[in-house]
């Protein structure tokens, strides 16, 4: 991952939960891309097809609550979701993400300010979002240099192998 993605949104709202973005009968599930063909497809069964070439999920508040299942995550990622922002994440949910190299991003008023199909373009070192389809920027929390780090490595796994091989 570089700094910066450009990618069109798909808008999901609140509560969106570990169960809807991946059910539970796919956790039986070892390849991920085999995982992908599922994500969320309670709410939208065209969205793997819509994901392939890169999008941004925009979620409300309270964004991957339930079971700490990290397959969710992980399913969102290899279905081609390059970044998910969200008014509000379950911590679990969040560190998930940060864990399997999929960037999550908290911004308050988004969901508000964004629309499914509308182009969004993040830079993460500077902590600036802007919908280029109307005009509206957002300021939010930069990551901090190791989450950033992982981020660019894949992951968490990948980023402790790096480091080791350095030594």
């Amino acid at each position: 991952m570089n700094g910066k993605i450009k990618a069109p949104a798909i808008k999901f709202g609140n509560n969106i939960d570990t169960d809807v973005i991946l059910p539970g009968k796919y956790l039986i599930l070892v390849d991920p891309c085999e995982l992908a063909k599922h994500a969320l497809e309670s709410l939208d069964t065209a969205f793997p097809d819509k994901a392939k070439k890169g999008i941004i999920i925009v979620g409300g508040k309270n964004f991957g609550c339930g079971s700490s299942r990290e397959q969710a995550p992980l399913a969102l990622k290899y279905s081609g979701v390059k970044c998910v922002i969200a008014e509000s994440f379950a911590r679990i949910f969040f560190r998930n993400a940060i864990n399997i190299g999929l960037p999550v991003i908290e911004c308050k008023g988004i969901s508000s300010a964004v629309e499914t199909g509308d182009a969004l373009a993040v830079d993460f070192e500077a902590g600036k979002i802007e919908n280029t389809s109307n005009g509206k920027k957002f300021q939010v929390d930069k990551l901090p240099p190791f989450i950033l780090e992982i981020l660019a490595d894949g992951g968490l796994i990948e980023n402790l192998r790096r480091r080791m091989n350095k030594k």
